[in-house]
C-alpha cells in the first residue's frame, strides 16, 4: 500500500470518528464557540480560556437568529435545547458583563 493510499485511510478514519452534522450539533457547537470567547471554557491551542465579550455577544445574536428564523421548523427538543442554550449564554453574558 503506498504513502498516498494511507493518508486517504487515516483521513476516512477521522471523517468516520466525527459525529453526524444535524441541528442540534450546529447549535451545540455555537454554544461552545460562546463559552470559549466568554472565557467559560479554555481554547483547546491556548490551553488556556481568554474572553472576547464581542465575539461572545456575536456568536448568541446569531443562536437568537437562528431561533427565530426556524421558528415552527424544529422539533420539541431542537426548540427546548435553543432556548436553553440562549438562556445560559444570555446570564454568563451579563455576568462576564458587569464591572468588577
Amino acid at each position: 500500500m503506498g504513502e498516498g493510499s494511507q493518508k486517504a485511510k487515516g483521513r476516512g478514519q477521522a471523517e468516520d470518528s466525527l459525529p453526524g452534522v444535524d441541528f442540534a450539533t450546529f447549535i451545540l457547537s455555537l454554544n461552545h464557540a460562546a463559552l470559549l470567547h466568554l472565557g467559560a471554557a479554555p481554547d483547546a491551542g491556548a490551553g488556556a480560556a481568554e474572553k472576547d465579550l464581542s465575539l461572545a455577544r456575536q456568536t448568541i445574536d446569531l443562536i437568537g437568529m437562528l431561533e427565530e428564523k426556524t421558528r415552527g421548523n424544529l422539533t420539541g427538543d431542537e426548540e427546548r435545547l435553543v432556548a436553553q442554550i440562549l438562556f445560559d449564554l444570555r446570564m454568563r453574558y451579563v455576568e462576564q458583563s458587569k464591572p468588577k
